[in-house]
């Protein structure tokens, strides 16, 4: 059975930092590409990062500099280091699997909160 157990979120100041985890349990993980989403109150839920099986990593242009993703195969564990952290970056962030055929392999997190304040 395929469970993703995200931790790390938390209430921070402007300008700290925090490291989001996402423990893969149950899935093949070296063959998933890898996401964070975030949703923020009254917002779509948006893509802020992403990380291919093959390591080749993709940001949100208002977090690029700032997050960082990568992925611990032998761990299977995703993380998301998120520095220069803005309010604007407060949000529940979701953690995201997938592979092909992706109508079969596509799993969610049950999301933690950021909250950043001013």
């Amino acid at each position: 059975q395929v469970q993703l157990v995200e931790s790390g979120g938390g209430l921070v100041q402007s300008g700290g930092s925090l490291r989001l985890s996402c423990a893969a349990h149950g899935t093949m993980f070296r063959l998933y590409d890898w996401d964070w989403y975030r949703q923020a109150p009254g917002k779509q839920r948006e893509l802020v990062a992403r990380i291919s099986s093959g390591g080749n990593t993709d940001y949100l242009n208002s977090v690029r500099g700032r997050f960082a993703i990568s992925r611990d195969n032998a761990e299977m564990t995703v993380y998301l280091q998120m520095s220069s952290l803005r309010p604007e970056d407060t949000a529940v962030y979701y953690c995201h699997g997938q592979r092909e055929p992706t109508t079969l392999f596509d799993y969610w997190g049950q999301g933690t909160q950021v909250t950043v304040s001013s």
